[in-house]
């Protein structure tokens, strides 16, 4: 198995789903894979067409034994007296990505755009999302505790 790091560069969303009915929604980005969990700032008074462009890290162990290799985009809307509101989600699917970056130790997806949809699986938007994938190198490792052992350097 080896150790790599996953950059999301989140760009910006068009056309979201209005969960507000009267003005602007502020719209964030929960962004999750296994069990890591990243929030976007909020685009406060952006409504339907926000803009964040920020970047996040996630660390990745490739190949993993569950093969789950999604990362989930949930779009939610900042209220102030009630809880957020669900607005809709996109799925990437990232196992070919990270399977090339093994192979190169880079790979990149260039920002496209991915479907948003809401529970029941209806079109609500579109979101812009670039990935890129580095393996660590395994000469970082060298001179590490390994399991409470030194390594040898012979």
């Amino acid at each position: 198995m080896a150790i790599g790091f996953m950059e999301v560069q989140l760009v910006k969303a068009k056309g979201l789903y209005n969960t507000d009915n009267f003005g602007k929604m502020d719209p964030y980005v929960l962004i999750q894979y296994r069990g890591q969990e990243k929030r976007s700032s909020v685009a406060k008074g952006q409504g339907i067409n926000p803009v964040w462009n920020e970047k996040f890290m996630f660390r990745v162990e490739y190949p993993s034994l569950d093969n789950r290799y999604k990362l989930i985009l949930k779009i939610m809307d900042k209220d102030t007296f009630s809880s957020d509101d669900f607005v809709g989600q996109a799925i990437i699917y990232v196992e070919d990505l990270l399977a090339q970056g093994m192979d190169n130790g880079r790979s990149k997806l260039q920002t496209l755009k991915y479907r948003v949809v809401r529970e029941n699986q209806s079109y609500c938007g579109e979101i812009d999302v670039g990935i890129t994938f580095t393996r660590k190198v395994e000469e970082e490792f060298v001179g590490e505790d390994i399991g409470g052992w030194k390594e040898s350097h012979y």
